[in-house]
């Protein structure tokens, strides 16, 4: 496997830090002028296999937690929680092993489903063996309470004691009406993670979604991927918000069986399932498994720095990249078996990093504070964001807007930045603005229904009501256009993505488009930084009534 920064080179993984003094010293002129070169050192060391692969609870987490603390520090940069640059994250792994079946009565009988082939079972749960018997199962169509849509799929139901069903993505897919659940682009509500949460809040014992390969995006395989696996969680169901003895999924066709023992047809149930006229449907139906758990704690960090503010140093800009990626896994075709994740993520933290020596760098320092977070188990569920939004340091209520960067232009300049979420809040109007001043544009996400504004840590944030800018690289590629920009999007997902040939490869990056891409990140954070504007969510966010309460 290939280092670029070998050990022969850097002895010592201290002698990596000395690389940081310079940047601190560079004439002021420079000093508002987005880095290559250090960009480019940051994300070579960051995903060199000296740190691992970055994954919690190993060497690689104190290595790069170390690189990040010391930057900062370097910087000038203040620690952010109460004098430490450190925040411990709690968490604890959870290891299930489900029953290989699931009986289910009906007034026909007992019938039995095999486990990973008809459905996929975990649990938050400690208690071992966590025995589910005889629960009451619950249709209630897409599991979602949404005033803002006047929809409740829980209306007049106690699902106290028992297991809800519950259809994937939100009612508004496959549908015309972009007003309705905004169409074919998914809310919140469509989320699985969504279905849980709301199922936990209803005080239901346990939620399954029944999987539907268009709405979700992806086959059965992937949910299957999840069978008896570890996971991690915050430790706490207050962190979670989910005490649920079941989460899972259920496969189409055993959904359907369900619904035919319970006597209904099932394309007649979901169809109705899409309108507000819909109840939830007791179905008569009670089922009965087991699990065997195992559960581990250990606790990781964030990483918290910030440049105080002058005149209302009690009002925030949080900017968030995630430091963590996979570790050492299952070895690639070339016995690579270091997943140093150099786009995912440490091409983020390189921005971040990066955009606080612009600010620790301007001889006039903002009127807001400026927080830099640099959050760990993105990977594992966006469980750093998730704790710092729980537990935050500085009051969200006073957070003015959460700027994430997660992956960074490496194929060289493009007209375009990819808006994710687009409809969701005035900061993109901002990030508009600071792009038109340069000759380029916004463009919508090219898969809307796949719902990645809930998929990296700016959605926590936003969770909790605070206005969240997520972008992506753009395909205008300004040398050969946007089949040319298309093509090396898909050849990334295709060929790097969660493996461990992401690494930096100077012949293979260009990182122009990278510079001009954080640039605009940064000065996005600088108006907001000297200013006194509060973007607020736009009508038709699921987060906008968060905000106004």
């Amino acid at each position: 496997m290939h280092s670029y920064l070998s050990s022969r080179l850097l002895p010592s993984f201290f002698l990596l830090l000395t690389f940081f003094s310079f940047s601190c010293q560079q004439r002021a002129d420079e000093n508002h002028a987005v880095s290559l070169s250090a960009l480019e050192r940051h994300i070579q060391i960051l995903s060199s296999d000296e740190f691992m692969g970055r994954m919690p609870f190993t060497e690689g987490e104190t290595k790069t937690v170390a690189y990040i603390t010391e930057t900062f520090r370097e910087m000038g940069l203040s620690p952010g929680n109460n004098g430490s640059y450190k925040q411990q994250v709690p968490l604890k792994s959870v290891t299930t092993k489900a029953n290989g079946e699931m009986t289910v009565r009906s007034e026909k009988g007992v019938h039995t489903f095999e486990g990973l082939k008809d459905y996929v079972l975990w649990t938050q749960r400690t208690e071992t063996p966590l025995i589910i018997g005889e629960a009451e199962l619950v249709f209630a169509g897409f599991g979602i309470v949404a005033p803002e849509y006047g929809w409740n799929d829980y209306q007049g139901l106690d699902v106290k004691g028992k297991i809800v069903l519950v259809l994937v993505n939100d009612p508004g897919f496959g549908s015309d009406d972009a007003a309705f659940f905004k169409g074919n682009t998914m809310t919140y509500y469509g989320r699985w993670t969504y279905k849980f949460e709301e199922a936990a809040r209803q005080g239901a014992l346990g939620c399954l979604v029944i999987h539907n390969t268009i709405p979700a995006g992806y086959g059965f395989n992937v949910v299957q991927n999840s069978w008896n696996t570890t996971k991690l969680y915050l430790d706490g169901a207050q962190e979670t918000g989910r005490d649920m003895a079941v989460e899972g999924w259920v496969s189409y066709p055993m959904a359907t069986k369900l619904l035919e023992l319970a006597g209904y047809n099932d394309r007649e149930l979901l169809a109705k399932a899409r309108t507000t006229a819909f109840r939830p449907i007791p179905l008569g139906l009670r089922a009965s498994t087991d699990m065997e758990v195992q559960v581990a704690t250990n606790s990781s960090v964030n990483v918290i720095a910030t440049i105080p503010g002058t005149t209302r140093a009690d009002e925030y800009i949080v900017y968030t990249a995630h430091w963590d990626h996979l570790g050492v896994g299952k070895p690639d075709e070339r016995g690579d078996s270091i997943y140093n994740g150099a786009l995912d993520n440490a091409s983020g933290t390189a921005a971040l990093l990066e955009i606080a020596r612009l600010f620790a760098g301007s001889p006039k320092k903002p009127e807001r504070t400026v927080v830099f977070l640099a959050v760990t188990a993105e990977e594992q569920g966006l469980l750093g964001s998730a704790h710092y939004a729980q537990d935050p340091v500085f009051p969200l209520e006073k957070t003015v807007a959460n700027i994430n960067m997660d992956g960074i232009n490496p194929y060289g300049r493009m007209r375009d930045m990819e808006l994710v979420g687009m409809g969701q809040s005035e900061l993109e109007d901002l990030a508009a603005e600071e792009l038109e001043k340069v000759g380029r544009y916004v463009a919508p996400e090219s898969n809307p229904s796949a719902g990645f504004y809930f998929r990296s840590d700016h959605f926590n944030f936003a969770k909790k009501g605070v206005p969240a800018l997520y972008m992506g690289t753009g395909i205008d590629h300004v040398e050969k256009g946007k089949e040319f920009g298309k093509e090396l999007a898909d050849s990334y997902v295709a060929q790097y993505y969660h493996k461990p040939s992401d690494e930096y490869d100077p012949d293979r990056w260009n990182l122009e488009g990278a510079v001009e891409d954080v640039g605009i990140y940064y000065r996005v954070g600088h108006r907001l930084a000297f200013s006194d504007i509060w973007p607020a969510w736009k009508d038709g966010s699921e987060f906008k009534l968060l905000r106004e309460k």
